[in-house]
């Protein structure tokens, strides 16, 4: 009898129009740039569908999340937690609606008997919420490099091999996406 594939989700998530609420979109892009997966993994920007995503949690066997959270860090601190611990950050300080959303994605998921066997999250300290248009703010740029990295080594415990690209990618996860280099460019001034 075959053995069927581990399904791996690789999902950022928050709204890129608020500041630092957009690290989990933009480190998933990030990574989707620069590493090479293989088959069975998916990448995904998941923006700010909160229940939305329900079914494509559910189907994951593990899962892998970028996101702004609030630890009471200094900015730009990346802090890796997994499995049981997903939750409690997920929902431990409300900073959007995406964040309530996706602690409901997990008990719904959990609900329809499909909850991920390995769950890691990988949270970005953010310093700016309320910049409504605003770009990332320095310190959780900076940490950009950091979380891929930490996202390759998680993927790697879990017995997935994740190789740099070649040359990074053009084009991002989504057709029409609005990529940071053109959505963060300085303002032109007209004289």
């Amino acid at each position: 009898m075959a053995v069927e594939p581990l399904r791996i989700l690789v999902l950022g998530i928050g709204n890129i129009l608020w500041a630092d609420e957009g690290f989990g979109v933009r480190a998933v892009e990030a990574f989707h740039r620069l590493c090479e997966v293989p088959a069975g993994v998916t990448i995904l920007d998941g923006g700010t569908q909160g229940l939305y995503l329900v079914n494509t949690v559910a189907e994951a066997d593990y899962l892998l999340v970028f996101d702004a959270i609030d630890y009471g860090l200094e900015p730009g601190t990346l802090k890796l937690v997994e499995n049981d611990e997903v939750p409690k950050f997920t929902g431990a300080k409300k900073m959007s609606l995406h964040q309530t959303g996706f602690q409901e994605v997990l008990s719904a998921a959990d609900f329809m008997g499909s909850y991920p066997k390995r769950l890691a999250l990988i949270g970005c300290q953010p310093l700016d919420l309320e910049d409504w248009g605003g770009p990332l703010t320095a310190p959780v740029a900076a940490a950009m490099p950091s979380a891929i990295e930490a996202a390759v080594d998680v993927l790697a415990r879990w017995g997935v091999k994740v190789r740099p690209r070649q040359e990074p990618l053009d084009e991002g996860l989504l057709g029409n996406d609005i990529d940071r280099a053109s959505y963060e460019r300085p303002a032109v001034t007209v004289h």
